[in-house]
């Protein structure tokens, strides 16, 4: 590579805000929470970038936030994404082995016929170390359970045997008032698969209904979490490393949630470990800005993950996502401040992993807004970083996949064809 080119290579920086995409809110007199949001440092950097809509996997598909994670790395999901369990087990640490099956888990509350009451245990947020403790490292038949508690009411559960298969379907039955299903064979090789996991889900409520954690909670009026509940089965994936598909890029990543945390770790992205990340509204934005700030002295790539906004979608809350995104808003000038005049070796790029409209309440196929930043580049005309605005940016309707593609380009690190 000449020495005029080096020059020009820059470092790339990529905030996701999961969730934030929506439609039009009556409590926001028909804006958008990003439209509706105060957001100067975002605007600031979208009249002097550009901006357009991204379809994160495909039309008409709703993205998972592991697919969703998968796309924006640089990975088709429709051809790679081998079920969230997997990527959940990674994010809190685990090894997951060729031939595991791994599964995403909820610790739930259930009622003595197993009827679902509550599917976050009262959003338990202490003790499950303790249980999970007492769930690990169980035998059943030739198999073993690694169990591990992640964030609040979440856990991972990795089955470890012969004759295993993620061919299964779930135990959770995904709303309250609803009984614990029994998980059964998507094909005839997840027979066994479902037979150790129905044994399991069984010992869980015996073990977990009577644990002292739970004794405590139940005098204190908290809901007991007196079952797990897995689902999302999956195995371990197989893809090539982040810095084997663009150029050696070195990446890292700022995350509080172990979903977006394993599918960095299984891209090979160094993951920063911040303090007061929770990956709720209370996450702590001021440390995630300076992990960010430490992380791009050191690589080339790093993307920062917050997930508050998401939540809001979820709990059709419009007024307090807005009020989040005012928050973010704010760590990006603050960001931007602290950068001083390294930002202009800098791409930076603010988006979506998902919309999570209100009116939905879950992940929908609406195209995220996108914008880009960085000195020197193509200015178009939009002046407001949001939904309807992005789809008169210059970027125009582009795919999850693609990003990154785009984002090299930009800095100086793409690829060339021909002479």
């Amino acid at each position: 590579m000449a020495v005029d080119d080096m020059a020009r290579m820059k470092n790339i920086l990529l905030v996701i805000c999961d969730g934030m995409g929506d439609r039009p809110c009556p409590e926001l007199d028909n804006l958008t929470p990003l439209e509706a949001a105060s957001t100067p440092n975002m605007d600031s950097l979208v009249k002097n970038g550009q901006s357009g809509l991204m379809n994160v996997i495909a039309p008409g598909i709703a993205p998972g936030s592991d697919t969703a994670h998968l796309a924006l790395l640089g990975y088709d999901p429709l051809k790679v994404y081998s079920g969230r369990g997997a990527y959940e087990a990674a994010g809190t640490g685990l090894n997951v082995q060729k031939g595991d099956v791994a599964f995403r888990c909820n610790f739930g509350t259930v009622d003595e016929e197993l009827k679902v009451t509550d599917r976050r245990a009262g959003r338990i947020s202490s003790g499950t170390d303790e249980l999970a403790a007492a769930l690990n490292g169980m035998k059943i038949e030739d198999v073993e359970v690694v169990f591990k508690e992640a964030v609040e009411h979440r856990a991972v559960l990795i089955l470890r045997g012969p004759g295993l298969s993620a061919d299964v379907g779930d135990v959770d039955p995904h709303e309250v008032g609803a009984m614990i299903l029994t998980s059964k064979p998507l094909k005839p090789a997840g027979e066994k698969t479902a037979r150790i996991l129905n044994e399991f889900t069984k010992r869980s409520y015996e073990i977990l209904n009577e644990h002292e954690v739970n004794k405590k909670r139940r005098d204190e009026g908290k809901a007991p979490a007196n079952i797990v509940m897995a689902r999302g089965a999956g195995s371990p994936p197989d893809v090539p490393q982040f810095s084997e598909k663009f150029n050696g890029l070195k990446g890292a990543a700022v995350v509080g949630i172990s979903l977006v945390e394993g599918v960095c770790r299984v891209a090979g992205l160094d993951i920063m470990k911040v303090s007061g990340a929770t990956g709720g509204l209370d996450t702590n934005l001021n440390n995630k800005v300076d992990a960010t700030i430490s992380a791009l002295e050191i690589y080339d790539f790093v993307l920062l993950h917050i997930k508050g906004t998401d939540l809001c979608g979820h709990d059709n809350d419009p007024k307090i996502k807005a009020e989040f995104i005012e928050k973010i808003d704010a760590s990006v000038g603050r960001l931007l401040g602290n950068l001083g005049g390294t930002k202009d070796e800098l791409i930076i790029c603010i988006t979506a992993d998902h919309s999570t409209p209100c009116c939905v309440m879950d992940h929908s196929s609406d195209p995220v807004p996108i914008l880009v930043w960085g000195k020197g580049l193509r200015k178009d005309h939009v002046e407001t970083f949001g939904e309807h605005a992005a789809a008169k940016g210059s970027l125009g309707h582009i795919r999850g996949v693609d990003l990154l593609k785009i984002l090299t380009g930009l800095a100086g690190r793409g690829e060339k064809l021909g002479a």
